[in-house]
């Protein structure tokens, strides 16, 4: 198998037709008619290398695939976690179309994640056409709705993700072709705060004004801020009153916390949580929750990370580690204590921008990578 970045070179024009026709098919998250379509294109171009497809649908959003291989083998299986939605609007690719400019391939979602669904499909190609696909049960899940919190396939996702002894989650690379060994976790709460109306020149003195209620909460929210662990603690949309002679009797805010320990979330969820009100005869009350847990550098992430280097370097490749300060279903396969590797799809810059980008040299070396670790995982290391 030395030769597997070889192997995939020679693939490249296969792989880059792969990745335009996914490009091609825009698959906003809130479009579940374009989302399906391209659920049902990936879906008959696994079972067309030897997968079985079971579908789940869903109502609102893209269905869910899952595709298997050597169901029955002994050993837990490898889970490979892509998403078909993207966050551009269908009609986008009239503005950002698709087109290749030296090394690179510009398109709307051909790095978040098309281009990591190419490798993973890709992978699997390229080790059943060189019979070297692993007798060990390998799984890939296609979502519909990451981009906007995966809220109707979390459930599922975790409940496969209980099953599985390794995740590797297809999102783009991290800068040199890093693979992500920690995300942020996410918590978002809504701070609503009750005065009491009056008129703001006959009698203000009659008023409890929520807009300064308000203010003291959103300062004692900002406190909570420990930018030494990793933790973020953003006030950002606030609002509050209807008129500029009446004083407020309602005001709220929105808050987004971002953490890189799960014990730092439990501390700002309890703050959250135990606002009192500053004025008297004000009420405060809040509203949200922890979304997901933090993907943490800790001990088991570190035997993951090493694991993985060593396989790289088996095919000639240096794997760096970076990490994110936004989320990916990996979060939640992490936090349930399962090895996540994360960052396998890949290289380029400019997900979610008009200048999105795929560095085409990546997909064969990425392609090698994510064949030789699923071949050569060691499940006991971990």
């Amino acid at each position: 198998m030395d030769d597997l970045i070889a192997f995939f070179q020679e693939r490249l024009p296969d792989m880059l037709d792969l990745l335009r026709r996914l490009v091609l098919l825009e698959s906003p998250t809130t479009s579940k008619e374009h989302v399906d379509t391209l659920s049902a294109t990936v879906g008959d171009l696994c079972q067309d290398l030897g997968g079985n497809v079971a579908v789940y649908p869903r109502q609102d959003v893209g269905d869910l695939r899952i595709a298997t291989w050597n169901d029955g083998a002994p050993g837990k299986p490898i889970m490979l976690i892509t998403h078909l939605d993207t966050v551009w609007p269908v009609g986008t690719l009239h503005q950002m179309r698709l087109r290749e400019e030296g090394d690179l391939l510009y398109g709307p979602g051909a790095l978040d994640m098309k281009g990591g669904v190419a490798i993973a499909l890709e992978a699997i190609r390229g080790l059943r056409d060189r019979g070297e696909l692993p007798h060990r049960p390998i799984w890939i899940f296609f979502n519909g709705d990451e981009e906007t919190g995966s809220f109707h396939s979390r459930e599922l996702l975790m409940e496969r993700a209980r099953q599985v002894g390794l995740v590797l989650v297809m999102e783009p690379a991290s800068d040199g072709e890093a693979i992500k060994a920690w995300r942020k976790g996410i918590a978002r709460y809504k701070v609503t705060t009750r005065g009491r109306a009056a008129h703001a020149g006959q009698a203000p003195e009659n008023g409890i004004n929520a807009v300064i209620e308000a203010a003291h909460q959103a300062l004692a929210v900002h406190g909570l801020n420990d930018h030494s662990n990793g933790t973020a603690v953003s006030v950002t949309v606030m609002h509050g009153g209807f008129a500029t002679n009446v004083i407020p009797a309602e005001a709220a805010f929105d808050v987004d916390v971002r953490f890189l320990k799960a014990s730092e979330a439990g501390r700002v969820d309890s703050a959250m949580k135990a606002l009192a009100p500053v004025l008297p005869g004000a009420a405060v009350s809040v509203e949200g929750d922890i979304d997901r847990g933090p993907m943490e550098r800790d001990e088991q992430m570190g035997r993951v990370v090493r694991q993985a280097q060593a396989i790289a370097r088996s095919l000639g490749m240096e794997l760096g580690e970076g990490g994110s300060g936004g989320a990916s279903d990996g979060n939640f396969t992490a936090a349930m204590g399962i090895p996540t590797l994360d960052g396998l799809g890949a290289g380029g810059i400019g997900l979610h921008a008009a200048h999105e980008q795929v560095q085409i040299p990546s997909l064969p070396r990425r392609a090698a990578l994510v064949a030789k670790l699923l071949c050569d995982w060691d499940m006991d290391a971990v």
